[in-house]
């Protein structure tokens, strides 16, 4: 159900036997990504519920779910980077049927991010999920 960039982020990762590693290809994902325009960092795309400063900004192209985000933490922004492999390009009923959880855990996020980060990382997930279970109505 995943997509297939997100299922090139899980073939990378086997490959990766200690967590550090693993925790840094997340923050270089990160930095790969493109700024977020500051333009749309407002109080409507932000995220509440993370440590960090984070926002998101989801939208339809075509039929497929497509969205940029950015924080001020490293960890977050390779986080959303990984959000972005999973969801980007699919239709709104994938999105919002994906089990994130069990997908993420195909990484090892679930056993090694803090409390803090796993409740930013769940309002990510929900505000994406939000969006797509929207589109659809």
């Amino acid at each position: 159900m995943a997509s297939a960039a997100f299922e090139e982020i899980v073939e990378d990762f086997e490959f990766l036997d200690d967590w550090e590693d693993r925790y840094r290809m997340v923050i270089e994902l990160g930095k790969a990504m493109e700024p977020l325009p500051d333009a749309l960092k407002v109080p409507a795309t932000r995220v509440e519920g993370c440590a960090s400063q984070v926002w998101l900004h989801p939208q339809i192209e075509g039929d497929l779910v497509m969205f940029d985000g950015e924080s001020d933490a490293m960890i977050v922004n390779g986080l959303i980077a990984v959000l972005r492999k999973l969801y980007n390009g699919l239709p709104p009923a994938d999105v919002a049927a994906i089990d994130a959880r069990a997908e993420l855990g195909r990484l090892g996020l679930n056993d090694h991010l803090s409390a803090q980060r796993s409740n930013g990382l769940r309002a990510m997930i929900e505000r994406l999920q939000g969006f797509a279970r929207a589109s659809l109505s």
